[in-house]
């Protein structure tokens, strides 16, 4: 990606040119950490989620979380009142 050049603000404000957001997905709120190496300023992302929790952010899993509340939304759920009954269902659909 091709440097660009940023102004220092009152406060040690900066603003982060878009296609540098977007190049590393950060939004709003998003955290960065931020050091000096070598006479450099490093701002790196971090997520401030706990690491045992990050699967649930993953997109496969939100994608399955989406495809979950559609389902109850329309109605396509199936209720148990016995695991007999739950192993049973599960048994026919893969036949």
């Amino acid at each position: 990606m091709k440097s660009n050049f940023i102004s220092v603000k009152k406060n040690g404000e900066i603003i982060l040119p878009t296609a540098f957001r977007e190049a590393v997905g950060l939004s709003e709120n998003d955290q960065l950490a931020i050091a000096v190496r070598d006479g450099q300023i490093i701002l790196q992302p971090v997520s401030t989620i706990s690491k045992d929790q990050l699967w649930f952010w993953t997109k496969e899993w939100q994608e399955g979380e989406l495809e979950a509340d559609q389902d109850i939304l329309h109605g396509r759920i199936h209720r148990f009142t016995n695991i007999e009954d739950t192993i049973k269902f599960l048994d026919d659909k893969e036949e």
